[in-house]
């Protein structure tokens, strides 16, 4: 077989991983990035630095590889789909189209007969006057946005006048579930009706922020299949082919909602790097990649820590690990407040 030369677009920690996974199968990354200081240009084959409007650099990028994958959900669809008619890129950018604005994202979940929480489109503030009944809610650009970025929890109309927001950009309202628990289900879909998916993660924010994952998740049976079936659902509608996340709430009367859909690899499956045979970021590459599948194997149950800012600095001074534990340095050279740096995964007997 040839040298496969995956491109990937993006160079976050999720890119590195991708990079690394793929560096194991043997498998060569060019990754294509707007950051000139991009942390995964420390472990693909090579890196290039372009704005997604370069069309000269995007051209030099498409002719150094087969096929083309991306880290994040917000790259331009208008550049994707270009991509996608010289060389393949996948997930298909129509189904980046559907997943990077909000409204169309849970109207094609809600016509799966699948539950998300009750949502109305604001294009203007006055909007807001007939929605008492989502109300407590959270305010959310239909587009861009993560990590709490380009949200606003409204428990009054009035807290609206204290907020500075722009009402020039599209919103959406989201009525607030009763929160008991969060959950994540990955899936990696090869084919129709081949996929692995691994068990639901059980996940903890701060400050609308990853915090913590582990699994086994706290939940009842019910819930544990019925995660999977609509991640399957999800995943074989969109003819999706690569890893997909599914972000759930649990209320607090045990109903499952579908929170967001995110068409890549995602930060709470990073445990599986350690507790599983085969890894959310192998399982990505092998499925875009049309390599073979191996069937998942859980190693061990696990926890997982994100290192937000200054939260790195002991680990990268040498902080003793157990034998159970792994620390992951994204190496970002900047140190921020809400930051991602790196994580700890520790494996639990």
């Amino acid at each position: 077989m040839s040298v496969i030369n995956l491109g990937i677009i993006g160079g976050g920690q999720l890119g590195s991983m991708l990079s690394i996974a793929a560096k194991k199968l043997d498998i060569k990354t060019v990754i294509y990035c707007d950051d000139i200081n991009a942390p995964a240009q420390n472990f693909c084959n090579e890196f290039i630095f372009g704005k997604y409007n370069d069309k000269e650099k995007i051209l030099e990028f498409i002719n150094k590889v087969n096929i083309i994958t991306y880290e994040f959900e917000n790259i331009p669809y208008e550049t994707l789909n270009e991509i996608n008619k010289k060389k393949p890129v996948l997930p298909k950018p129509s189904i980046n189209r559907v997943i990077q604005h909000r409204i169309a994202e849970k109207d094609f979940i809600n016509k799966l007969n699948i539950r998300t929480t009750q949502y109305s489109l604001i294009e203007k503030k006055s909007d807001l006057d007939s929605l008492t009944d989502l109300l407590p809610g959270i305010l959310k650009t239909t587009t861009m946005g993560y990590d709490g970025k380009g949200q606003y929890p409204v428990k009054e109309i009035k807290d609206i006048d204290r907020m500075n927001i722009d009402f020039s950009k599209g919103y959406i309202l989201e009525k607030l579930v009763k929160l008991k628990k969060e959950i994540s289900v990955i899936i990696t879909r090869f084919g129709n009706n081949d996929y692995e998916i691994y068990e639901p993660i059980e996940n903890i924010h701060e400050d609308q922020i990853l915090k913590y994952s582990r699994i086994p998740a706290e939940i009842s049976k019910n819930i544990f299949n019925q995660s999977k079936e609509w991640a399957v659902s999800i995943a074989e509608e969109l003819k999706y082919i690569g890893t997909l996340c599914v972000e759930f709430f649990i209320d607090r009367n045990e109903n499952l909602y579908v929170n967001e859909i995110a068409p890549r690899v995602h930060n709470s499956g990073h445990l599986t790097i350690n507790a599983y045979n085969v890894s959310q970021f192998e399982n990505h590459v092998r499925a875009v990649c049309s390599l073979s599948k191996i069937p998942i194997k859980k190693i061990s149950n696990a926890k997982m820590v994100n290192l937000i800012g200054s939260q790195i600095k002991p680990y990268r001074q040498d902080m003793k690990l157990k034998d159970n534990e792994f620390f992951y340095d994204y190496l970002k050279k900047e140190i921020k407040d809400k930051r991602k740096m790196g994580h700890i995964t520790t494996l639990i007997p």
